[in-house]
């Protein structure tokens, strides 16, 4: 089963996913039309992938439901966050990061199809964790 894979062969799939959308339909179509054809392709592939997923958070009290919205949550383990803009904003990468915080999750994958070329618009963002595990994060 694919909840049993390791985050990176997980990852691995919705790249190797995107790249092949990215191929097929270019760029500058919008990110509704990415995020529904990159969940449709994963689904295929045997991944769950749950599109515009709501995340409800507390702080200080105060409950903030559905302040938020996920484009695509796949395998309940990782967040995918898709762009269709010429270049990235520097906020982009922080705006996952913030996600992946207030979900306690380990990776996430930006992914902006505006870009010429999907590498120059694909970041894994990895969520810095206490215990030592994993402590990378975003520039």
């Amino acid at each position: 089963m694919l909840d049993e894979l390791p985050l990176n062969r997980i990852t691995g799939e919705i790249v190797d996913a995107a790249y092949e959308l990215h191929t097929a339909l270019g760029p500058g179509l919008l990110e509704s039309v990415y995020e529904a054809v990159l969940a449709r392709d994963l689904e295929r592939r045997g991944i769950k992938a749950a599109r515009q997923v709501p995340l409800s958070f507390e702080y200080e009290g105060l409950r903030f439901s559905e302040a938020l919205w996920i484009d695509i949550l796949v395998e309940s383990r990782v967040i995918v966050e898709i762009k269709s803009v010429e270049k990235l904003a520097p906020v982009h990468p922080k705006q996952l990061l913030t996600y992946l915080r207030l979900l306690k999750l380990p990776v996430g994958l930006l992914i902006n199809f505006g870009a010429a070329h999907l590498n120059d618009g694909l970041k894994r963002i990895v969520n810095g964790f206490r215990d030592g595990n994993i402590d990378h994060h975003p520039n």
